[in-house]
């Protein structure tokens, strides 16, 4: 059978297909440390649980609206208001199959083909694959570590053509864990608003997980005059430890672009599960001392482990404003990035991410998002193999 050029083009993601060796591996009765997955450890929390579990007794099995039931669209409208200072009405959010499904569709109603889109690197290893089976092209910026890997305004202005069509900003960033400040968002805006047909994408998973007083700020804040050309983009995985739920959302800037995702839905979701919507209502409007719980885990496990690989040798880590994730630089060691992460996990049993997946090559990308027992022997595990390198 012959399968289409398109899918033929897709890559698979490296973040999987690391998992997956690591799971080959467990299978074989090896221990192995999974630092590669950004899948909160926590378990999601009880009064979502329940909510969907009284959803599931009170017969809400059947077809829902496509864009969403109201009551979840509602509260996520509050949500935005409350949070982001950002003013939508109902009819602009569309509900989707996790924020990953967003990202999808709304390139699928904004790109025709050999359409643009602007990607700074380092990225999230599905961006690129997104735009391309839209039909658009991806144009990377790579960013600078002396920078936070975050881009410039001038490196903005730089890539910009007549075929730019969509920026995609992640802030908080996977992999690198940083964040755009409100002025920095600012400098971006002051170049965007010289090119009015550049859509903005605003992908805002990581929002609540920020460090150290850090205030994130949504773009459409930020730049209130480009309202109207932002689609701001969330979700339940990472903050309220959903991820299975596959729950997501979009902000779009207009009635006539959340249509056409709805349509695009109609066509082939038919929307989310119905009754797990139901949870999506509770986590957003009732107390969330959950996620005030998490974050304190998390920053311990940031702390720690921020300082224990900079004690490495060869080792520079960053320290995150964001996420759960450390980018360090392990070009000290020799070895590109995708032999120092296989020969991690073959030889020390411990799973990373090579920094090339995302466009950052000599660095590896960890997830702190697990148990801090396993953080540390993943961390003794790298310091007793760091001197094998030279012996190989």
């Amino acid at each position: 059978m012959k399968l289409s050029s398109r899918i033929r083009s897709v890559k698979p993601s490296a973040t999987l297909s690391i998992n997956n060796k690591a799971n080959e591996l467990k299978a074989q009765g090896y221990q192995v440390i999974s630092m590669a997955v950004g899948e909160p450890d926590f378990p999601t929390p009880e009064h979502i649980c329940r909510a969907c579990i009284d959803a599931l007794k009170a017969g809400k099995t059947k077809y829902a609206a496509t864009n969403g039931i109201l009551p979840l669209r509602e509260v996520i409208a509050k949500k935005f208001q409350r949070e982001n200072h950002l003013n939508y009405l109902p009819q602009q959010i569309v509900v989707n199959t996790g924020a990953k499904h967003s990202v999808y569709c709304i390139f699928q109603i904004l790109l025709d083909p050999g359409d643009e889109v602007i990607i700074p690197a380092p990225y999230w290893v599905s961006y690129p694959e997104i735009v391309a089976l839209a039909g658009g092209k991806p144009v990377f910026v790579q960013t600078r570590e002396e920078d936070n890997f975050l881009m410039k305004p001038e490196q903005l202005e730089a890539a910009i053509t007549d075929r730019t069509r969509a920026l995609i900003i992640n802030t908080p960033t996977n992999p690198t864990g940083q964040a755009y400040s409100e002025d920095e968002i600012r400098s971006l805006g002051a170049v965007l608003r010289k090119h009015p047909d550049i859509a903005i994408v605003s992908d805002e998973i990581y929002e609540h997980l920020v460090y150290d007083g850090f205030k994130h700020v949504s773009f459409a804040a930020a730049l209130p005059d480009l309202y109207d050309r932002v689609f701001t983009v969330n979700g339940y995985a990472k903050t309220y430890s959903m991820t299975g739920w596959r729950l997501g959302y979009v902000a779009c800037p207009s009635l006539e672009a959340s249509d056409a995702i709805k349509r695009l839905q109609d066509q082939s979701t038919s929307g989310m599960t119905t009754f797990a919507q139901y949870g999506g209502v509770v986590a957003l409007r009732d107390d969330q001392d959950c996620v005030r719980r998490m974050l304190e885990n998390f920053d311990e496990r940031r702390k720690y482990i921020v300082q224990a690989l900079n004690e490495l040798p060869g080792v520079k880590c960053p320290n995150p404003r964001g996420t759960f994730y450390v980018f360090p630089n392990i070009s000290g060691w020799g070895l590109s990035s995708q032999e120092a992460a296989m020969r991690l996990l073959e030889d020390a049993y411990v799973a990373t991410v090579p920094g090339s997946a995302f466009g950052g090559e000599g660095h590896l990308r960890l997830s702190f998002a697990t148990s801090m027992d396993v953080i540390e022997e993943a961390v003794k595990r790298i310091a007793e193999w760091i001197p094998t390198i030279k012996n190989s």
